[in-house]
């Protein structure tokens, strides 16, 4: 199985809320994808594969740093919601989670994820995408950026590719909850000045280029949506609704969209959190040795963004999905102390779960 590419040219051309028959297929398309699989391929000409290109290679230049360097931007006492998580840090829910380990033994074999020894050996950079909020209970999730020296590019390429793929995601959002019989704005409204992140990670294959090696322990996202670009190593395998397990291959010029918990929370579990993971495997190797040919980086790059409902917005079942039989497992809740209760649940107020 594939997952359909939606091409959203036709969607930003729209200039009346009357939507025709094309557009209406489109968005009951997107929510179907999002229910059935909890991912999308989306392509936006917003986005473009240049814009991808210049973002990793920024990334690449920063995770081949000295390791000394790199920790220079590492903000623990800000449960490292921004700046830079080195490897070892984030830990795997498949880990630490009973509820999760024991759901997973009773999966087929071959639909079972690979076991992490540990720690994912990836490190990430947290930049804060958006306008913060003026009045918050949540502070250090909106707390100010951190810029490495010697990169005077660095912001602008950032807030670039980060302000372009909030965009993708606003559009897939209205789409979605069109599709999902709401009004258009009902996610977007709930998502102004949420915390979002641009969190791209680096993977060092010439250390963990093994095959079998996890780089991201199976696991769910906490946020709304996530979104990542084009990587340049392959890796990433998503499990579907119905148990599947599917390793995604995105084209070029194309970006994925997954979905988080926070908008499982919205549809009362209509639209489930996707469960995914990031390991080594023959089509990463495969890249490896191309890279290695060609003389190219072997750091893996993800440039991964995660959309956020509002800190101080509450999280509940919207419209017609208060009335579902599930609504009663989605008690409202503040987004932000949804994310804290989450982390805490890990032990470990660093992990994005993502």
């Amino acid at each position: 199985m594939e997952l359909p590419v939606i091409d959203l040219a036709p969607y930003l051309e729209i200039c009346s809320d009357e939507l025709d028959s094309h557009i209406k297929s489109m968005c009951l398309e997107v929510s179907r994808t999002l229910r059935e699989t909890g991912a999308l391929l989306v392509k936006d000409p917003r986005c473009t594969a240049e814009d991808n290109d210049k973002f990793i290679d920024m990334m690449e230049k920063y995770f081949q740093q000295p390791e000394e360097f790199k920790r220079l931007q590492e903000r623990p006492h800000l449960h490292y919601q921004v700046g830079v998580t080195p490897e070892g840090v984030e830990v795997p829910r498949s880990l630490v989670d009973e509820e999760m380990k024991e759901k997973l033994k009773a999966m087929p074999k071959e639909y079972q994820p690979s076991s992490p020894s540990g720690p994912d050996p990836k490190w990430r950079y947290m930049w804060r995408v958006g306008p913060r909020p003026k009045i918050t209970r949540f502070k250090e999730l909106n707390s100010e950026p951190v810029i490495p020296e010697g990169f005077p590019e660095w912001k602008c390429t950032m807030d670039s590719w980060g302000y372009k793929m909030i965009s993708a995601v606003e559009s897939v959002a209205e789409m979605a909850a069109i599709g999902f019989g709401l009004s258009k704005d009902a996610f977007t409204s709930l998502m102004q000045q949420g915390p979002h992140l641009l969190a791209p990670t680096g993977s060092d294959l010439r250390r963990y280029g093994k095959e079998g090696t996890v780089f991201a322990g199976y696991h769910y996202d906490l946020n709304f949506l996530t979104i990542h670009g084009r990587s340049r190593f392959p890796g990433l395998s998503i499990w579907l609704r119905n148990g599947l397990k599917m390793e995604v291959k995105v084209p070029v010029g194309c970006l994925l969209i997954q979905a988080g918990k926070q908008i499982e929370w919205l549809t009362a579990g209509e639209c489930m959190a996707g469960m995914h993971e990031v390991v080594v495997t023959n089509r990463t190797t495969d890249a490896i040795k191309r890279a290695l040919e060609q003389n190219c980086s072997l750091w893996r790059v993800s440039s991964t963004l995660f959309a956020h409902i509002a800190s101080d917005a509450v999280l509940k079942p919207l419209g017609h999905f208060s009335d579902s039989s599930l609504a009663s497992k989605y008690p409202p809740i503040c987004a932000g102390e949804y994310v804290e209760q989450e982390l805490a649940v890990i032990n470990l107020k660093g992990n994005k779960g993502a």
